[in-house]
């Protein structure tokens, strides 16, 4: 009736939950991300380092360079009245190309340009000089972007109380660490791409014994261990269940504990084995003194004269007897549906046994109102009729005994959607408690109190009724509230499953 669920299905994962990820992918991604972190971590420290290295190496050749600036540029001839002997830093020799020179006197620029890489002097823009003009006159070298790219300045005041400028570009030392960085993060994506293939294969690999130890308990899962003969042949793998290893500890106690299943399976199914052969034989055994009793029951009847107190006893002797060969015969079929006897099946009108079925009920019960539902065309399954008379007879016997008289039942038959045949008894009673829906198809389960009634039951009709329907490949059901009370039995027609 229900489909097994719960261990046997995988839960729907998302990528939004972490904790529904695959235990190797959260291994590959928390590597990845170690690395991640390590190489930003090396990229900055080694970022910073070579700054640091650039920077000394630019304020040496700073320091040089506005050296020379000072003393040995030669006196302007543009400055006609320059004190003798003031250098004119435009004019020092053995500047390199893109070195900057200015002369600050006062607020005001004097004289600025740089050296292009043909050795020209290029002189500078007005904004360029408001950005010399700010720099700060403590011969401490700071970074200033210019028109023509970016500089690292020092402005040193002279002996003449002006202020001479140096600068040097700061191109050669950003591609460095532009190419530095670059170098970096594909040397780092490299890395990473190749530390996540093999990463990937390593640890599935090394998850591999948990997937098999996944894969022999979902196999276990969907295993029918609750009742019949159950072969529990399916172990986990000697190389996933060696004790010396945590994994290899987990495999070896599920063998083991397999084993105890197993054991207490065989064990199981041989006690019922004992007891299904038991109550055949006693059933076998208990038909031919029931037959005797109610042969030599209707013989007294015919031959002897009782008193009314007579009479009475041995209508009810011939009326026990009667209901224990039922119970008889009803443990007999039990017996041979359990020890799966293949079902003698013909094309049977469902339709037609239907109708047939609840008019006999009508006859017996005619304090109770019967109704059908029927389809327009007939409908044909597989089975064995005389089986199937027993499930509907069953079923409309369970209402009528557990009904009060004017009690509305309707037996209805109809296709589903997947093609197989659908019979549902349905009636008005005051339906089944909650706490025993759950065992009404168990054997012997009885529930007096449930639903009204005066007739005894055995307990035996519904567990009959669920073996013949399971034994043509079917299912039933029960839904029960106050006022309604639902048996479906879902069977395939001749066009769906064969048995």
């Amino acid at each position: 009736m229900g489909t097994l669920s719960g261990v046997a299905r995988n839960p729907q994962r998302s990528w939004l939950n972490p904790s529904t990820w695959h235990l190797r992918t959260r291994l590959v991604l928390v590597a990845m991300a170690l690395l991640i972190a390590i190489c930003s971590a090396v990229g900055i420290v080694s970022y910073a380092s070579m700054d640091t290295v650039f920077n000394k190496q630019l304020d040496q050749q700073l320091q040089q360079a506005s050296s020379r600036a000072n003393e040995f540029g030669r006196p302007p001839s543009s400055f006609p009245n320059a004190p003798s002997g003031r250098p004119d830093p435009l004019e020092a020799r053995g500047q390199a190309a893109g070195t900057l020179n200015a002369r600050i006197d006062g607020s005001s620029v004097r004289s600025s340009g740089l050296i292009d890489a043909q050795g020209n002097r290029v002189s500078l823009s007005d904004a360029d000089e408001q950005v010399l003009l700010a720099l700060p006159r403590d011969s401490r070298a700071v970074d200033r972007s210019l028109s023509n790219g970016d500089y690292r300045l020092v402005a040193v005041t002279t002996n003449y109380d002006d202020v001479i400028v140096t600068g040097l570009p700061l191109a050669d030392k950003q591609t460095a660490e532009a190419s530095l960085v670059w170098t970096m993060v594909l040397v780092s994506l490299g890395g990473l791409v190749v530390i996540g293939l093999v990463g990937t294969v390593i640890i599935r690999r090394t998850m591999r014994p948990l997937e098999q130890l996944s894969e022999v308990a979902t196999k276990v899962s969907r295993l029918p261990l609750d009742a019949g003969e159950v072969a529990l042949a399916v172990r986990v793998p000697p190389s996933a269940s060696h004790p010396g290893t945590e994994v290899g500890s987990v495999g070896y106690a599920l063998n083991q504990m397999l084993n105890n299943v197993s054991s207490a399976l065989e064990a199981r199914q041989e006690s019922e084995t004992k007891v299904r052969q038991f109550v055949a034989d006693a059933s076998h055994e208990l038909r031919t003194p029931l037959t005797a009793i109610r042969g030599y029951t209707e013989l007294l009847r015919m031959t002897e004269s009782f008193t009314d107190d007579g009479r009475k006893s041995l209508a009810r002797v011939q009326s026990q007897s009667e209901r224990m060969t039922t119970l008889v015969e009803d443990l007999l079929l039990l017996a041979r549906l359990d020890e799966g006897q293949p079902v003698k099946v013909t094309d049977v009108d469902l339709t037609q046994l239907v109708v047939e079925t609840v008019s006999d009920e009508k006859v017996m019960a005619p304090d109770h109102i019967w109704q059908l539902s029927l389809p327009d065309e007939p409908i044909t399954v597989r089975g064995d009729a005389t089986q199937l008379h027993q499930v509907l007879a069953n079923l409309l016997s369970n209402a009528r005994k557990h009904t009060d008289p004017g009690t509305t039942v309707v037996t209805g038959v109809m296709l589903s959607a997947d093609g197989s045949a659908i019979v549902t008894v349905t009636d008005n009673g005051p339906g089944i408690p909650d706490d025993f829906q759950g065992r009404i198809f168990s054997r012997f389960a009885r529930a007096d109190a449930a639903r009204s009634g005066s007739e005894g039951t055995s307990g035996l009709g519904l567990s009959i009724v669920e073996s013949i329907v399971e034994a043509h490949g079917g299912s039933v059901e029960v839904t029960s509230r106050p006022g309604r009370t639902e048996f479906a039995v879902r069977l395939p027609t001749v066009n769906g499953r064969e048995l």
